[in-house]
């Protein structure tokens, strides 16, 4: 009769490797989530890039235009500043304090949601492997 132990052998270094690609899966949310981080806040840079160009087509000799160019990229600022208010340089201040705190939400929302996805994915996957060593252990090996 044949010895059963390299088999036995094969079987568990392959629910071990099975296992390390459990917490492996993990590793990559970690991946994206530091990707997905810094989002919020290279908006707002490119956001405050824009305004400070709006703030030189507050001073153009034709402002409105000026402004109505930078539209797309305004966006969500846009409103503040368009149609040309009475104050424009207090329109522009105060559109700025505004945009940084939808940014500044923003990026704690996405800050929440990758915590929790990565605690979500850790623990799938710890119970997961789990599982299927605690299988492993119970099934005899194949042969």
């Amino acid at each position: 009769m044949a010895d059963p132990a390299p088999k036995s052998a094969d079987f568990s270094f392959t629910f071990t490797a099975f296992l390390a690609m459990c917490f492996a899966i993990v590793g990559l949310v970690g991946v994206f989530g530091t990707f997905a981080a810094g989002l919020p806040m290279r908006r707002e840079l490119a956001r405050e890039h824009t305004l400070d160009e709006a703030q030189l087509a507050l001073h153009a000799p034709n402002p409105q235009a000026a402004l109505e160019a930078l539209k797309p990229r305004l966006d969500d600022s846009a409103p503040a500043l368009l149609p040309l208010p009475a104050d424009p340089d207090a329109a522009l201040a105060g559109e700025r304090q505004a945009m940084r705190a939808r940014f500044l939400a923003e990026a704690e929302a996405t800050t929440y949601r990758m915590e929790l996805m990565i605690m979500i994915v850790t623990v799938m996957a710890a119970v997961f492997g789990a599982a299927v060593m605690a299988f492993s252990r119970r099934a005899p090996p194949p042969m």
